[in-house]
Order: C-alpha cells, then structure tokens, then sequence
C-alpha cells in the first residue's frame, strides 16, 4: 500500500509539470524583466600597504547578476574577470594611477558600464639595516623594499651596483690607503620612494679626523684600558694635525686596544704599517709597542698566523715615527687581508696607565 501511494503522488507531480508547459503557463511570461533596473554600481578598493601593490576589487550594486572587472594596466594578466555578487578578485598594480572599469549585467542581459579611478602610491622603505662581512661583502634589509642600490664610494660618479633582497654581493676591495669612505645603501620601494642609509667605514690610513667614529675598543681586568680622540698635544714637527688618538695603557700585561676594520689591510697592497706616536714621558722610552693583525678573512681563529710586531718607543717630547714590518713573517700568507687591529704597551709587566699618543697609521711597502 506504501509504494502505491508514492506512485500516485509521483503521477500527479507530473500531470501538474506538464500543466505548466502550457504555452499560456507561467515560464513564458518575462513580462516581470521590464521592471529590473541595474542601479547603485559601486567598486570597493582594498589596498595594500606593503609595496606588493596589490588591490582587492569587490564590486557592488543592485539588480545585478555578473560583474566583469577590468583591470585597466593593460597587464599581461588576464585584463578582466567575471565575478558573481559577493566576489571579490586580487590583482597587482604597479605605482601609477589607473581607471578600473566594472561591467554589471542584470537578469535581462543589459549592462551598465561604470569607471573607477585607482591609485598606487608605494610608501618608503624602512629600518634599512647595512651588513658588511669579509672583504666587504655587503648585504643590506629593509621594511618595504623591493631591492637596494650600493654605492661603494671610491669612485667619481659611481652607478650603484643592484642588490636583491637576502643576496650577498662579491667582495669589494678598496685601494690602499685611499679612504676613508662612506658606503652608501639605497632601497628602492618599486616605486618613486627611495629611503638611503649610510656607513662610515675606515681602514688604513687611520688619522682619527673623521668625528663620530669609534676607532678603537678596549680590553683590561680592571677597566683601567682607555682609548680616546684628543686634540693634538703638540702639533709641531711631523705631525701638525688637530686630532689625534690617545692610548692609555691598563693594568694587566695583556690590556690592550682592538679596532674591528671595515676595510681589510691587504697584504697583497703592503706589509709594513708605519705609525706617528708622541710620548710624554721618558720614562717610556725603551719600551714595546705591540701591533697585532688579527682575524684574516678565511681564517677560523684570531691570529693563526702569529701576525705580531713590537717596536721599541725611542724618544718623549716629540713626534716619532715607529714602523711595524710584518714582511719577513713567512707564517703570513702573501694575500692575506686583517679584519682587526690590535694595540698593547708594554706587555711584560703590569700597565701604570702610561699615556701614548697616537696618530697616522698608514699602510706601506716601505
């Protein structure tokens, strides 16, 4: 009895369905479509402010059925998409102003056709951070950059050289004495916005007239090393220049002062470093003045190679030059390039906080 009343109501289910495909039934009547009207178009803009340029479209209106977006960049993407109500579609731009076109259809297959204008501003990037490593190998980041421009700074009219984003470029050497330098870091947004950052870097010769920049750090026990940029106490002589280092010496044997180099010395551009000193005191004459080259480029320890000269203070009173001749150490490889120097007084005794001055130091063949 179940299965007959389901047969039943399908046949009359049927008998109604052919009712209505009568042609006077109610699916030829689109007399109703006079009445749908497309109104209200609008377009909704999302824009992104990371520099990726990229826009999100959601087109809206009334008595609509289809949208068709059209990008208006003239990409070689797709130029247009079709969205139905509700949907949005993605699509870059690059910086520049543009007019998006949205095409809306209403059930009565008639389209209204509305212009939007759009524009992409890329903003500045941000935090530029400047890395260098080895021989100069720069790297740089930044917030909202799509690529960076290097300036080494040792040439008239320099073309910056492209650097991508987490790329690392070749090493860069400088000539010999020829700086000091400012390295110089621009990031590129994509667009018209550029932000630079700058890094004052500084080898050999080191002169100490470059305000700002720490020279040298300094190690001791007692806290008693000391290194600090003075006025000249007595320019006269070979050495008239108005600023210059001052070295007071620690209480361990092995206090000393360090200067991480921006710029290598490079062995394959001299081997002899010469320096002006003053000291005060002749109490000092006689003793050891420590120069020590450290952590060359490749090696996996401070000084592998035993790179140590010390030169005996001869005079007080007056400017001497004093100079360091690292040529006849076989240990040192002919091409190797210090990243450190390294400055001790006196190293067999306890340091009294002896005063040197120091002034000139210059890398030479001589």
């Amino acid at each position: 009895m179940k299965s007959k009343k389901i047969s039943f109501g399908m046949l009359l289910l049927l008998v109604f369905a052919m009712g209505c495909s009568d042609s006077s039934g109610l699916d030829e009547d689109t007399s109703f479509l006079n009445t749908v009207n497309t109104e209200n178009i609008d377009a909704i803009f999302d824009i992104t402010n990371d520099n990726s340029g990229n826009v999100t479209i959601t087109p809206t209106g009334e008595g609509v059925v289809k949208y068709t977006v059209v990008y208006g960049d003239n990409s070689e993407m797709d130029e247009s998409v079709t969205l139905n109500p509700g949907e949005s579609t993605t699509h870059s731009y690059e910086e520049g102003s543009y007019t998006v076109n949205v095409v809306a259809k209403n059930l009565a297959g008639e389209e209204v056709t509305a212009e939007f204008p759009l524009t992409m501003t890329y903003r500045a990037p941000e935090n530029v951070v400047i890395n260098t490593a080895g021989n100069m190998r720069v790297s740089a980041s930044a917030d909202y950059a799509e690529s960076f421009l290097v300036y080494y700074g040792d040439v008239e009219n320099e073309e910056g050289t492209p650097l991508a984003i987490d790329e690392e470029l070749p090493p860069h050497t400088y000539p010999a004495n020829g700086g000091p330098y400012t390295l110089r870091v621009v990031a590129l947004s994509g667009g018209a916005a550029t932000t630079e950052e700058t890094k004052e870097l500084f080898g050999l010769p080191i002169t100490f007239e470059r305000p700002g920049v720490a020279f040298f750090g300094t190690f001791d026990d007692w806290g008693q090393q000391a290194f600090e940029v003075v006025e000249n106490p007595d320019p006269s002589g070979n050495n008239t220049s108005t600023t210059v280092g001052k070295y007071t010496n620690g209480h361990a044997p092995w206090s000393g002062t360090y200067s991480p180099l921006n710029i290598p010395i490079d062995f394959g551009q001299g081997q002899v470093i010469t320096m002006m000193v003053y000291n005060p005191d002749p109490a000092n004459i006689g003793k050891m003045f420590n120069m020590e080259l450290e952590w060359a480029i490749g090696a996996s320890e401070a000084n592998p190679y035993g790179a140590v000269v010390k030169t005996p203070i001869t005079t007080s009173g007056e400017w001497e030059l004093l100079t360091f001749d690292f040529s006849d150490m076989e240990s040192i490889p002919d091409d190797a390039m210090f990243t450190q120097m390294v400055f001790r007084f006196n190293d067999s005794a306890e340091g009294q906080q002896e005063v040197i001055f120091m002034d000139n130091i210059t890398l030479t063949n001589d």
